[in-house]
């Protein structure tokens, strides 16, 4: 056992200092947003129907659920020469890298599987990557940053997460409108526009990893001891894989609490993302489920992506405005306010009289996707011990991948059977359950809620 020992507190950081440790931010999210506004329309154009999307989808999740709590174990007890977090997300950037590079290529493997069980084994693999960079870096703005300076630290974090997911959403459409590179190809085959989109995207990623890591230095497991006022870890202390099922049921009050907001905002997010090609297709643009190839549905694809970019910019935009907003409110009620928002958009997408009204929809989406990047993770790391931010982080996680799983294992089958046929009731389902996580939100017990200070 450690005994208690005087707590030092970390040194705050400059804003430059907050901006370089979460710069590698920007390169995940330009290739979670590919994936996220691409993968659906990959998927069909490989032969993927409506109804099985999200059984394609269902493997990542499933992945991440595994990965996650383990890696951060293993980032809360590892030591290297480039310290304990940059490792994970170093590796995780390189094999995402891999994914965003072959999932659209996943025609040339024909000889061996057929394109779709390519793409969705690439699928897997690139989702299972973003998971192993993401916790590890948000565990990073936690090991670095005093509990002044959390809101603030999560908030640039999603500026920066903003920034690459608008370029990441928009670059398909701006490439085919503006540079005239082609967006459509021969039945089977991914339009040049998007095989462009992802090469640059791997490219992006990795470059912006990089520049996190030769410009961050992550303190020592003896300066976090001195941080949390403990003395030197007896040998005798365990810190074996299956800690992490001791950990899960010692999980802070608050923490449980933040969970299910979790996760009824990420079975919204992910009905958004695997469903809203094949919605506004669909239900806007009048065109059957089963058309995956002509004109009109890569139109409608890359408006799609222009849409989520909208989403993005404004959480880019509306996260600048979240410390000064939580000081005044406190920061589960800008949580909630913001997550019901985000519901009453998706939502709105079942009444708008055309595509350009899908821009307001999103608007509204973007508030509440600013306020997920930062709230939970700023009230909950004031409520973990630094000691265990990584594992804490990765079983955090499993909040966010069940609901995915789930709404991947039932979101076909209600298209299907009950929405009769019409993804659009999907999005619906998704604001509904935003509403549901606001008022979540609002029964949190967050410590630091009530006096805040920001510098």
């Amino acid at each position: 056992m450690s005994n208690a020992v005087q707590r030092v507190s970390k040194p705050k950081l400059s804003f430059w200092q907050i901006w370089n440790m979460s710069f590698g931010f920007l390169g995940i999210q330009m290739g979670f947003a590919l994936q996220n506004a691409n993968a659906s329309r990959i998927l069909g154009i490989f032969g993927a129907d409506v109804h099985e999307l999200g059984w394609f989808w269902l493997v990542a999740p499933v992945t991440g659920l595994i990965v996650q709590p383990i890696v951060g174990h293993y980032s809360d007890n590892t030591w290297t020469k480039l310290g304990r977090r940059r490792p994970f997300f170093l590796t995780g950037a390189v094999l995402a890298s891999i994914g965003l590079i072959l999932l659209p290529r996943a025609d040339i493997f024909v000889s061996i599987l057929p394109a779709l069980w390519v793409g969705a084994g690439f699928l897997m693999i690139m989702d299972a990557s973003f998971n192993i960079a993401m916790e590890p870096f948000r565990a990073l703005v936690a090991d670095k940053m005093d509990d002044s300076q959390t809101t603030t630290g999560f908030s640039i974090q999603t500026v920066l997460i903003g920034i690459g997911a608008v370029v990441g959403s928009w670059l398909p459409y701006v490439l085919s409108e503006w540079f005239g590179v082609s967006n459509v190809s021969e039945e089977g085959t991914v339009p040049l526009h998007l095989l462009i989109s992802f090469l640059f995207g791997a490219v992006v990623l990795i470059v912006t990893i990089l520049i996190t890591v030769f410009t961050t230095k992550e303190y020592s497991p003896e300066e976090m001891r001195k941080f949390e006022g403990e003395a030197e870890e007896s040998e005798e202390e365990s810190k074996g894989l299956l800690d992490i099922f001791t950990d899960f049921k010692k999980m802070p009050h608050t923490m449980r609490q933040l969970s299910m907001v979790q996760f009824f905002s990420w079975f919204a997010l992910f009905g958004m993302w695997v469903y809203t090609t094949p919605a506004i297709s669909h239900h806007i643009y009048g065109l059957p489920t089963t058309d995956t190839s002509s004109a009109m549905y890569q139109k409608a694809g890359d408006w799609v992506g222009i849409i989520f970019g909208v989403y993005n910019a404004i959480s880019a935009i509306y996260a600048f405005m979240l410390p000064k907003i939580a000081r005044r409110i406190g920061r589960k009620q800008t949580h909630a306010l913001s997550l019901a928002i985000g519901g009453i958009g998706l939502i709105s997408v079942y009444v708008v009289p055309d595509a350009n009204w899908l821009i307001f929809s999103m608007v509204l989406v973007g508030v509440s996707w600013a306020s997920i990047l930062a709230m939970p993770y700023a009230m909950l790391a004031g409520s973990i011990p630094a000691k265990k931010m990584g594992v804490y982080m990765g079983i955090f996680n499993f909040f966010i991948v069940l609901p995915q799983i789930l709404n991947a294992t039932i979101g076909g089958p209600l298209i299907k059977y009950l929405y009769g046929g019409n993804p659009v009731f999907a999005l619906v389902a998704s604001g509904i359950s935003m509403l549901i996580a606001a008022y979540l939100a609002l029964r949190v017990d967050d410590r630091e809620d009530v006096v805040m200070s920001e510098s």
